[in-house]
């Protein structure tokens, strides 16, 4: 993959999700579906989308005759202070926010088959880079991607919502795949059905999800009795484009309450959320992020920890941060007064793991919070005088005891400071009690005493991700790579002669030839034989009238070909070209 200086600031991480484009895979049919769906789009867009979407396609450089290539867009996005990548498919949801964070747009590299040309229920080219590439040239709606990115990357999610996501993830997969049988379909759809049944509680990020959701996917800016479109999901689908304006979508002023609203992937939306301008987006993300762990800390964000059953991070006021697999919260009075982690753990401070405390070192991790009995002052800036004239002394004997009725004995063996606070205690022979349970004892190994008076923040995943080796692992499940057979493949070569010849326009006397072994052999193709009548029309050929009997009849006979066919008709006399409106080919 070609870097720049936006990909190079990527963690590598997320580059374990990062796949080559394979463009040489993309068949001339793939082209001529992505042409037919972006000249329908900018034909209608242009009128009810918001203003930077012609300006945003000029700006990143998006093609209108055939599928980007990522090179070309990275040249032109980084201009912008944007890049691209290809992915395989839809990626976890944590993953995807932080490529947000780092101007990265994430690009599933296939693009919808024919027979879902209107609509696709996995992420494909289509969708990621005509939907979302050109709003992102507006500086406000790129601040709040990223901003949006940088939060919910730290939303904690369910053990629910990883199975929701893998779910999705193999529908989504079958449904890109024209040869999976119907059986098989049903089944992974019964499957989310019964995921989706027993969620829970909502997540941090299921109800991030919703906002990404109603805005970035499906949102409308501007007036609410005339809005204009710039979610990509509506932005790269005809029907859904047309559909969402119409008196019997309903259309709600857009505040945080959207985040409770659930949606369906695989139908068009009843409602849809309109919100005054970029800016006001912003304001609803900050409004929603002083609810998360992230800002409050606290049981809830212990709580959050425990329920997400996967790596988290709590934050002490002293501004150590612990990070694991949270297992145990001891509360009184809706305070957290001990938290413990199941396994390995890893002790940081400002996302630095502490030297010598990381998982090798740290098996298990168990800390009282708060401040202890009897001592006066804040344990978290006493000074060494301090530590010294209360009983603190290194290699000597330590009993603390703390009002919610933990108590630790030991042998202070090391003090961590940072900044002038006191971080961390290592204790060893350490026998750690609340009130009648043994927490601790001193065959476990090194006790870590976490010095803080509360928690006050939490979030997901580790604070030091490159110490603590977090993967992204590319998902087992790769999406289907279509074999098509003999029959598909001579099609396919017939679609590459006649764009071969729009594009050098040369080669017109071989459109009778084409035509005439289409309607032979293909005779349901509607695509191709609509790519021959423009060509027949530019030149005057007697096959024009021909070709437009035969799309004709094919309405009649394929009604669900119908809106297809009278669009395309349409585009032949609409002249969209990338010159047309002002896009310099990459």
């Amino acid at each position: 993959m070609e870097m720049n200086e936006v990909l190079d600031r990527l963690p590598r991480h997320l580059m374990d999700l990062v796949i080559d484009q394979p463009y040489t895979e993309y068949t001339a049919q793939d082209h001529a579906v992505w042409r037919f769906v972006m000249r329908q789009n900018v034909d209608y867009l242009q009128h009810v989308a918001h203003g930077s979407y012609l300006e945003g396609l000029r700006k990143t450089g998006i093609s209108i005759d055939s599928i980007p290539h990522m090179y070309g867009m990275n040249r032109i996005l980084k201009e912008i202070g944007w890049a691209a990548v290809a992915v395989d498919g839809f990626i976890p949801p944590a993953a995807f926010m932080e490529f947000q964070a780092y101007n990265v747009l994430v690009i599933a590299a296939d693009i919808r088959p024919i027979d879902q040309i209107e609509y696709t229920p996995a992420p494909d080219i289509i969708h990621e880079a005509a939907g979302h590439a050109p709003i992102i040239a507006h500086e406000d709606y790129a601040e709040y991607l990223r901003e949006f990115g940088r939060i919910g990357a730290k939303a904690f999610s369910s053990a629910m919502d990883y199975k929701q996501y893998e779910a999705i993830r193999h529908l989504s997969i079958l449904k890109a795949d024209p040869y999976t049988p119907k059986a098989d379909i049903e089944k992974a759809e019964k499957r989310i059905e019964d995921i989706e049944n027993n969620m829970g509680e909502p997540s941090e990020m299921s109800r991030i999800r919703n906002l990404h959701w109603w805005t970035v996917e499906f949102g409308l800016v501007g007036e609410l009795k005339n809005p204009k479109i710039y979610g990509a999901g509506l932005l790269s689908s005809i029907g859904e484009s047309y559909n969402c304006l119409q008196d019997h979508v309903k259309k709600i002023p857009y505040n945080v309450d959207a985040a409770n609203f659930s949606f369906d992937i695989t139908s068009q939306q009843p409602h849809l959320f309109v919100t005054p301008s970029f800016e006001h987006l912003n304001d609803v993300l900050q409004e929603f992020a002083d609810s998360m762990a992230l800002r409050t800390g606290g049981l809830n964000a212990v709580e959050q920890a425990i329920r997400s059953e996967n790596t988290g991070s709590l934050v002490w006021s002293s501004g150590l941060q612990v990070s694991g697999t949270f297992s145990r919260v001891i509360n009184e009075n809706e305070k957290p007064v001990y938290v413990e982690t199941n396994s390995l753990a890893s002790i940081a401070f400002e996302e630095k793991e502490l030297k010598g405390f990381g998982k090798d070192n740290v098996k298990k991790f168990g800390s009282p919070v708060g401040n202890p009995a009897g001592v006066g002052l804040s344990l978290t800036h006493m000074t060494d005088k301090e530590l010294f004239a209360s009983g603190m002394v290194d290699d000597e004997e330590l009993k603390l005891s703390y009002p919610s009725g933990v108590e630790i004995t030991g042998v202070l063996r090391r003090k961590i400071r940072k900044e002038g606070k006191n971080l961390l205690f290592v204790i060893s022979d350490a026998l750690v009690k609340y009130k009648d349970e043994v927490l601790h004892r001193p065959k476990d190994g090194l006790y870590y005493l976490a010095v803080g008076e509360e928690i006050i923040s939490g979030f997901s995943g580790p604070a030091d991700a490159n110490a603590w080796g977090l993967s992204f692992n590319p998902p087992e499940e790769k999406t289907h790579k279509i074999e098509h057979n003999e029959i598909s493949k001579s099609l396919h070569k017939l679609y590459q002669q006649v764009r071969e010849i729009r594009e050098e326009q040369t080669g017109f006397e071989a459109v009778p030839q084409i035509w005439n072994q289409l309607k032979q052999d293909y005779p349901d193709e509607w695509l191709l034989a609509m790519e021959l009548f423009e060509l027949a029309k530019q030149e005057k050929m007697n096959v024009e009238e021909e070709i437009v009997e035969h799309l004709e009849k094919m309405q009649n006979r394929i009604p669900e070909f119908t809106t297809r066919i009278n669009n395309g008709l349409k585009l032949v006399d609409s002249n969209i070209t990338n010159k047309s409106i002002g896009v310099e080919e990459i």
